[in-house]
């Protein structure tokens, strides 16, 4: 049942933040009490009466506190449900209620502060001018494609030649590495007090048939240059002194010793480029199926970049003509998405998000302005939905859960039911209405073939 003669007041703080005032007659908050208390009366089990038969006036004595929260909980939301509906406003979120005063024989006053979307002109969508990249894949791409499945392919053999280790070896040792200990300085020793002692001997650790790929980046510095020439079953001690700068910081300005012995030398052996390549690859009957196949996959490729940069453009433009400030909670509530996205990104590569080595408060930060980008698009996507009366069928979402249940390997009862627990199914219609709609606005855009 609708409040009566209920005062309210808009206040517009921004243009998405709003307050509304609201008082509801005192004659509608006794009537509420009177009822509450009645309630309570029945279900009160006061000492010294019977079940049922405690007076109206014990009862409010005894439970005023919470009869009058019960008032508040009763009143407060249908007034600004009703308000809010009679100037067709929607919040972005519940709204906040503060300044809560409520007393029998008064008026219940509070205020609800809330934000709001403004209204949004997404323009004439003939005016999104979008660029399509040219897909064409040209014949060094499918070269270069190929040459990298060589290199993928290839693989080390044993030196049948007499030669000494050559940069791109992958060469077979025994190695023993020592710190050698830095320069110690004077001892200053105290009157009365023991010398401090000094640093212990240097430590050595063994390695054996441990493979190294000579011209590898992780290799110490000047390491390679110790080894190239040698031969098969030669030995060598020498120093390598890492510098200042060195990134791991525990051997920075540090000298070690290494003393090699050399095992096996081994080179890496790169296939042709032939028909009998095209076939240890897979089901190909020469190199020029094996090429096809390449241009065809490079050509896929090319047109799902080509797509992604299309809809980013389309978004981009869309964003570009939200140009109020946006609802803070809205914000938030994105930039929360992409946190949890990314930790569970980490999780499900087995990385323990309290254990890497990140500024928590600087990412989120980071996060902002694209966050603020995203949710401009969605909030013009919506608002062309709305004007163009786009909507999604019961058979599409029921279509969209089938294939995430085969994508997962689950069945679509379960995932549906997943899906409501944690109130997914809303999030699926938005995202299949926002992808309706930019299908539509790519329809209507002006697009350039770009170079």
């Amino acid at each position: 049942m609708s409040l009566r003669n209920v005062k309210t007041e808009f206040i517009d703080v921004s243009d998405t933040q709003k307050n509304l005032v609201v008082e509801i007659p005192s004659t509608v908050v006794d009537a509420e009490i009177d009822k509450v208390a009645r309630d309570y009366s029945r279900a009160a089990r006061v000492p010294g009466f019977r079940p049922g038969k405690v007076p109206p006036k014990v009862v409010r004595q005894r439970f005023r506190d919470q009869i009058l929260h019960d008032v508040a909980h009763g009143l407060i939301p249908r007034a600004v449900d009703e308000a809010l509906r009679e100037r067709g406003v929607e919040p972005v979120d519940t709204p906040d209620i503060r300044d809560v005063v409520v007393e029998e024989g008064q008026p219940l006053k509070f205020t609800a502060s809330f934000e709001t979307v403004p209204p949004i002109e997404p323009g004439d969508y003939a005016t999104i001018t979008l660029h399509h990249k040219n897909t064409t894949v040209p014949d060094a791409a499918v070269d270069d494609a190929l040459n990298n499945l060589r290199e993928r392919a290839a693989r080390y053999e044993p030196v049948v030649e007499a030669r000494g280790i050559q940069r791109g070896d992958s060469v077979v040792m025994d190695l023993v590495r020592t710190a050698i200990p830095k320069e110690e300085e004077p001892l200053v020793v105290i009157a009365g007090e023991p010398a401090p002692p000094r640093s212990s001997e240097p430590q050595s650790d063994k390695h054996d048939d441990v493979t190294v790929e000579i011209g590898a980046s992780a290799n110490p510095p000047g390491f390679d240059d110790q080894l190239i020439g040698m031969d098969e079953g030669r030995q060598k001690t020498f120093d390598i002194r890492f510098p200042d700068d060195y990134p791991v910081q525990e051997l920075a300005g540090t000298t070690v010793n290494y003393s090699v012995a050399i095992k096996a030398i081994r080179t890496r052996v790169v296939p042709q480029l032939d028909d009998e390549f095209a076939k240890d690859l897979g089901d190909f009957e020469n190199l020029e199926s094996l090429r096809t196949r390449v241009r065809s996959d490079l050509e896929h490729e090319a047109s799902h970049e080509a797509e992604r940069d299309l809809r980013g453009e389309l978004l981009n433009q869309l964003a570009s003509r939200v140009t109020f400030e946006l609802p803070a909670s809205l914000l938030d509530r994105e930039i929360d998405r992409r946190m949890e996205e990314f930790v569970r990104r980490l999780m499900d590569q087995q990385i323990d998000p309290m254990k890497v080595n990140i500024n928590w408060e600087e990412f989120r930060e980071k996060q902002r302005e694209p966050a603020a980008e995203a949710v401009r698009g969605a909030l013009a996507l919506d608002e062309v939905a709305r004007r163009e009366h786009i909507t999604v069928s019961d058979d599409e979402i029921n279509a969209e859960v089938e294939r995430y249940a085969e994508r997962s390997g689950r069945s679509a009862a379960a995932v549906r039911a997943k899906l409501e627990k944690e109130g997914g199914i809303a999030r699926l219609y938005s995202g299949l209405r926002r992808e309706k709609t930019v299908e539509f606005l790519l329809s209507k855009a002006t697009k350039i073939q770009a170079g």
